[in-house]
């Protein structure tokens, strides 16, 4: 077989390559049960620890249900009061080391687009000499990874949690297709995005992108500068391209292999305006136009999964019955859509319980969905 990163995924689709399976996933019909969690562990300032010491037992009441066969973190591995150090991402990786199903974790905004904020460790414009005023330990060191310059963070994120492209972390890992290995050669520059991965398991194909909370990166101007600087105007085109062209690509292929649905996780609320007005949401319009469209062509089950606004809910907002269709205005009524918000940030921790049977037709209602169920597992 070619290699996944000269063919990309189009070619592995016109070849008829299968994606990976979830290890148990045989011929034999069985539910797939995943712990989605996210926004954790958090603190409300930078030296509180209370979730980092909390998590070793979260972790092991996930490892306690014997039925949880993988795991999904859909970002945010510390709160926006939290600095962006490599010591503090380090921490929060060898604390991954303790699950024992394989573990799929899609970046969010507090550990690389936010980590510029001066509350977050990084610097603030300063208009009278025109340079930025870092935020600085007492030793005079910055405070941030890279002076919580966004890029950076997100290269430091990679390095440390895509070591190893197309693998999962955990103590099982198994093999998913990451972008960086299957990319449209047409777009070379995608193969950066190694965080952007795709598997199968029983029918159903589950696509992790990089869209972080707050506004795609795109409203607030890196350290408060009076104009959006070349790099991050850059960093927003570059990833949106690349991130839509995977969705899609979920899409297509999923309808091409007669899958039963489709699981997409990613970090953004995108239908949260945390108190900004309207702009603050327009970066996330391509994508919603993009999950909308696809839906609508796949016909069968999809079910987005995101954090970032950490109270938990259960809806459909491409449904024109729902309040919140009109905040994109794309006029779209998908009803083979759903969508759940992952609880977090708060104590005690808790996790989604997600059972996936294909061969089962849920009706929709507050923790069921076509082939889909869950209930909140709250930490005691």
């Amino acid at each position: 077989m070619k290699s996944l990163s000269v063919i990309g995924l189009t070619g592995l689709l016109a070849a008829g390559v299968v994606l990976p399976i979830a290890t148990g996933a045989q011929a034999e019909h069985h539910a797939t049960t995943i712990a989605v969690y996210g926004d954790s562990p958090y603190g409300v300032n930078p030296t509180d620890t209370a979730q980092v010491v909390a998590t070793p037992a979260f972790i092991d009441s996930i490892n306690a249900d014997p039925n949880v066969s993988r795991v999904i973190h859909v970002g945010d591995i510390h709160s926006g009061k939290s600095f962006c150090t490599e010591a503090y991402d380090r921490t929060v990786k060898g604390l991954w080391k303790a699950f024992q199903d394989p573990l799929v974790y899609t970046p969010g905004d507090n550990e690389w687009t936010d980590c510029h904020k001066t509350g977050e460790g990084g610097g603030k414009w300063n208009a009278t000499t025109q340079q930025i005023d870092y935020v600085k330990n007492a030793d005079g060191t910055l405070a941030d990874y890279a002076g919580g310059d966004p890029i950076a963070n997100l290269q430091l994120v990679r390095s440390l949690f895509f070591a190893n492209p197309g693998n999962t972390l955990g103590q099982r890992s198994e093999e998913v297709i990451s972008q960086a290995m299957a990319f449209d050669r047409n777009f070379p520059a995608d193969k950066q995005f190694v965080e952007n991965v795709m598997w199968e398991a029983d029918g159903i194909v589950y696509v992790t992108v990089n869209i972080p909370g707050g506004s795609n990166n795109d409203t607030d101007p890196w350290y408060g500068t009076p104009t959006m600087s070349a790099a991050q105007a850059n960093e927003v085109a570059v990833r949106t391209a690349a991130d839509l062209r995977w969705i899609d690509a979920g899409f297509a292929f999923a309808k091409s292999n007669d899958s039963k649905g489709i699981v997409i996780a990613e970090q953004a609320d995108m239908w949260d305006f945390d108190g900004k007005p309207a702009s603050h949401l327009t970066g996330y319009k391509p994508f919603v136009q993009h999950i909308a469209q696809g839906s609508l062509a796949f016909k069968n089950p999809v079910l987005l999964i995101n954090g970032d606004s950490h109270t938990y809910k259960s809806d459909n907002p491409l449904a024109l019955t729902d309040p919140q269709s009109t905040i994109h205005n794309l006029g779209y009524d998908v009803p083979n859509f759903h969508r759940i918000v992952v609880h977090g940030s708060t104590t005690p921790l808790e996790w989604l319980r997600l059972t996936v049977d294909e061969n089962v037709s849920n009706p929709t209602t507050a923790t069921s969905f076509g082939p889909f169920s869950w209930e909140r597992m709250i930490q005691s």
